[in-house]
């Protein structure tokens, strides 16, 4: 029995060591496009920025690691062009073609936007940040534009900046990080200002190798890498990434998809969802690689948690926003506090909480959490409230650790609860 596996990093990598574990006797190959198959994608602005020496601090294992102590055949350089599941057989841009008994479809997904100018860059890969990399240790550029206001932007904005650049962020839309939430977008203009970075929003660039700057970043945003799938007659779901079951199967019997590739649930709307996120994909794909390997487990969604840190600031979010909540049938209530993270003689840091809940069932919905200290440990309980259903009254009532070096007595999530349950009533 052999299952193939398209991608490594994340999603694949996690596939393939799970079904290893499961079924010894199973001849397991990963087909990799690039010559890294491990490696911490979500540390590239920081290896920019100057807080990682270099890439290999990056890489997690390299293909010797797999072959040696987990019996998986890596192959890099190999780019899959077709399958042909009738036939159970892929076919690389080189012309050879492999035989699968179960196939796992890991193929992730690229930049909207990639234009090939010298001063044009993204930053999607380890290539476009070895190429970004040189670029600034042998041109030293003085001036950048990023393009795009979402993650990937935000980080670079700031990693440029470190750099000693002038930067400027174009953002088409009028909310950042697509949260539509405007004292969220207010308060990550005003770090970003602080930190001399120059925010256009609302604002279409001309084209990237046409704006007079030293170098121009493109983080437009991503699109799924679904086409040779849908070629072979997957279904592709409302999101525009491939549907998958709960056990991470495609339409196709036999064959599995996972990560930045295919959609999942949200689980909070219930409704199908994209987002492209390290967590989610090394979740989706040890369930493929156990149902590849003839278990039956099932993955059941996500909450949509996420956390980014921009000019030094902490942004975090999960669950639904107050307008995705109404989009979703919902009849969403909400408030933002202001509460210090520690107490004020232990020098605590405001932090801006908003909790959202809906005032039919008076379920919560989401948080944002913004400021300087623990936003990321904070978002993180309301992600676990999330996934449990848990309703404003029992949220309010969790019994949360105290101690002056680390919280307040009052957390300022159940400050936000407490404020929350007095609008609902």
């Amino acid at each position: 029995m052999r299952l193939v596996v398209v991608g490594g990093v994340a999603a694949g990598l996690s596939a393939a060591s799970r079904a290893r574990r499961l079924d010894r006797s199973l001849e397991i190959v990963v087909l990799e496009k690039g010559n890294r198959i491990s490696y911490g994608a979500c540390g590239m602005p920081y290896w920019v920025e100057g807080q990682v020496r270099s890439m290999d601090e990056l890489t997690v294992y390299k293909p010797e690691f797999f072959e040696r102590e987990r019996d998986i055949r890596i192959r890099t350089g190999c780019e899959v062009t077709t399958v042909q599941h009738s036939r159970r057989e892929v076919a690389l841009r080189s012309g050879e073609r492999i035989r699968y008994d179960r196939l796992v479809w890991a193929a992730g997904a690229r930049p909207a936007e990639r234009i090939q100018h010298e001063r044009v860059f993204n930053l999607h890969t380890d290539v476009d940040a070895e190429r970004l990399q040189e670029f600034l240790r042998t041109r030293q550029p003085r001036t950048a534009a990023v393009i795009g206001g979402g993650y990937i932007g935000l980080e670079m904005a700031t990693a440029l900046r470190a750099r000693g650049l002038a930067v400027t962020l174009f953002h088409e839309g009028t909310q950042l990080l697509h949260r539509e939430e405007d004292w969220l977008t207010k308060k990550l203009v005003e770090r970003l200002e602080r930190c001399r970075v120059e925010v256009r929003l609302n604002t279409r660039a001309a084209a990237p190798a046409e704006l007079p700057y030293d170098l121009v970043l493109c983080a437009t945003g991503l699109k799924p890498n679904v086409e040779v799938m849908a070629e072979a007659g997957a279904e592709l779901g409302r999101t525009g990434a491939l549907r998958v079951s709960e056990q991470q199967e495609t339409t196709l019997s036999g064959v599995y998809a996972a990560g930045d590739c295919c959609e999942t649930t949200h689980v909070v709307s219930g409704r199908p969802v994209w987002v492209p996120l390290g967590t989610t994909a090394n979740k989706m794909g040890r369930v493929a690689g156990s149902n590849a390997a003839g278990q039956r487990e099932r993955f059941s969604g996500i909450v949509g948690t996420s956390v980014v840190r921009v000019g030094g600031m902490a942004v975090a979010m999960t669950g639904l926003s107050t307008q995705q909540a109404r989009r979703d049938g919902f009849s969403p209530v909400d408030v933002l506090i202001e509460s210090r993270a520690r107490p004020k003689y232990f020098r605590g840091k405001m932090l801006q909480v908003q909790l959202v809940a809906d005032r039919n069932s008076r379920r919560l919905l989401g948080a944002a959490i913004a400021g300087d200290e623990d936003a990321a440990g904070r978002i993180n309980v309301v992600a676990a409230a999330l996934a449990a259903k848990m309703r404003v009254e029992d949220f309010a009532d969790l019994d949360l650790a105290y101690a002056p070096p680390y919280a307040t007595v009052n957390d300022p999530l159940l400050v936000a609860a407490h404020q929350l349950r007095k609008a609902l009533d």
